[in-house]
């Protein structure tokens, strides 16, 4: 058995299934709460208090309903939690008071997760895929073929929103309607690269939105909707005819009485259409299908997959190495300098991993962190570290990753050199203590490797270590013939760091 909540910025989605197989699962029950999460933040920047408390108090009770099964829970949230200011209070509250712990997950994982959930629902395995998941704070667009990711963007583009950003009043003048398209356009242009580079067969959309107008689109027909939209096709005449109809209908309170449209989505019901309508245009669809399936499957089918493989939650699968690399490859001037050190730091990691006392599963966080160190010189040799961690933090190429684990190999590479980590830097005092000791002992193990590859020429083959009970000695297999000494002074220069982290004194030297 297995539960997933999908903590979303307009509804929190739950679902528990039965495993049937390593790829399979049977779902017994859904439960949908419409909590408005991103509603009243001031363009989602904080969450509101009564927000947090509708959150908190639907968390509990779907707890509850997987608790009843005995399905373990995995919940992830998306753009209001990711965006806020204040997400750790919630995070917190959602672990005290309903027992749930949150995953926040990056905007591009979200994207792979929401696309995994699309082939349990569509038959499009073997075809062109272009997905577009239109939620309450965002939306996902993603190419993909044959179960893999080409490509993937998150704009903030959502629902809830561009209601309060565009349509607060509850009203839809003309003007408010070209100043909504003329932004949705403009942050939906620039994915035109990929779609041109990689094309697609076939256009699915996923979410409340999607099926919201294809139910309108159904209604306008006569016929009795159907009980599943899932495999539905709609056309993009249909999707204007719909948006047509919910303009005409002026407000909110007319669109609660529009045949087939949810009267608790009535609000923001012409937001998510615009969006819809936008994208279509922008790439000219002519047609979409609708995923019955979207975030929360995708949740479950990630979930067997990590178990099948024997791993933890957090750990860098080889999606995300593959993502790591690739970013590596576009940034990094030396990648393979960088992947040597990561090798070195590997072995580092390993052989001091009794006074370090970190979770093997932090090894793949360390292995990002020193493949990506140095993306920052794409932007400037100077303070390139800082700029590391904001190409890593920002970047929107990392599939495979949550958002807290992004963050923490951004500040692993940020403190690879130059200022260790401080509480004054706000970055960092943002992570919880926990965290806090990951980043030190990788940043502290990193710096020893980059030091041992100080003349970028493989001169240190292996790291061995050794410990008493006050020192910690490093010994550097130098390669046939190669002279180490300055990867040596290299390295004891930079052995602050991993001293406070083992509480011990540190040598580097030469071994046998």
């Amino acid at each position: 058995m297995l539960a997933a909540i999908d903590v979303g910025t307009n509804s929190f989605h739950l679902v528990v299934a039965r495993v049937l197989g390593d790829r399979a699962f049977d779902v017994l029950t859904q439960e949908k709460e419409m909590v408005r999460l991103g509603r009243g933040g001031g363009d989602m920047k904080v969450l509101a208090d009564d927000a947090m408390d509708r959150g908190v108090a639907a968390l509990a009770r779907m707890k509850r309903i997987a608790d009843a099964t005995g399905a373990p829970v995995r919940a992830v949230a998306t753009s209001a939690v990711r965006e806020a200011t204040n997400h750790d209070v919630f995070i917190r509250r959602a672990r005290d008071e309903a027992g749930v712990e949150l995953e926040v997950v990056s905007g591009t994982e979200e994207a792979r997760l929401i696309h995994l959930g699309v082939l349990q629902a569509l038959p499009v395995l073997e075809r062109h895929v272009f997905l577009c998941d239109i939620g309450g704070g965002s939306t996902e667009l993603l190419l993909g073929h044959r179960g893999s990711v080409r490509a993937a963007r998150s704009l903030k583009l959502g629902a809830v929103r561009l209601t309060d950003r565009f349509f607060a009043s509850g009203r839809a003048d003309k003007a408010s309607l070209e100043a909504c398209r003329g932004f949705v356009r403009s942050l939906v242009w620039p994915f035109h690269r990929e779609v041109e580079a990689h094309g697609f067969d076939v256009f699915v959309a996923s979410s409340g939105t999607a099926e919201a107008v294809a139910a309108v689109a159904h209604a306008a027909t006569g016929r009795a909707l159907p009980r599943t939209f899932n495999g539905h096709v709609v056309t993009a005449d249909e999707v204007h005819e719909v948006v047509e109809r919910l303009v005409v209908a002026q407000n909110a309170a007319r669109r609660t009485v529009l045949p087939g449209l949810d009267p608790k989505r009535a609000d923001i019901a012409l937001a998510g259409a615009l969006v819809l309508e936008g994208v279509m245009d922008a790439f000219d669809v002519e047609d979409l299908t609708i995923s019955g399936f979207a975030l929360r499957e995708g949740v479950l089918l990630d979930t067997l997959q990590r178990r099948q493989g024997g791993t933890t939650l957090h750990h860098l699968s080889d999606l995300a190495r593959r993502s790591v690399q690739r970013l590596a490859d576009q940034c990094d001037e030396e990648p393979a300098h960088s992947a040597h050190v990561a090798r070195l730091a590997l072995r580092l990691f390993d052989e001091t991993a009794r006074l370090h006392g970190l979770d093997p599963s932090c090894r793949e966080y360390l292995e990002a962190g020193a493949l990506l160190a140095n993306v920052g010189l794409f932007v400037s040799h100077s303070q390139h570290h800082l700029h590391s961690y904001y190409l890593i933090r920002h970047s929107d190429r990392l599939a495979g990753l949550t958002d807290g684990e992004i963050e923490i190999v951004a500040q692993v590479a940020r403190y690879h050199r130059k200022s260790a980590p401080k509480d004054r830097h706000p970055e960092f005092a943002a992570l919880d203590p926990d965290d806090q000791h990951v980043v030190r002992a990788l940043a502290g193990v990193l710096r020893i490797a980059i030091g041992l590859d100080r003349a970028h020429a493989g001169h240190v083959v292996d790291v061995l270590a050794r410990a008493t009970r006050s020192r910690l000695v490093i010994e550097a297999v130098a390669a046939p013939g190669a002279d180490v000494g300055l990867e040596l002074f290299a390295a004891n220069e930079r052995r602050q760091l991993l001293e406070e982290v083992v509480g011990r004194s540190v040598e580097v030297r030469v071994a046998g």
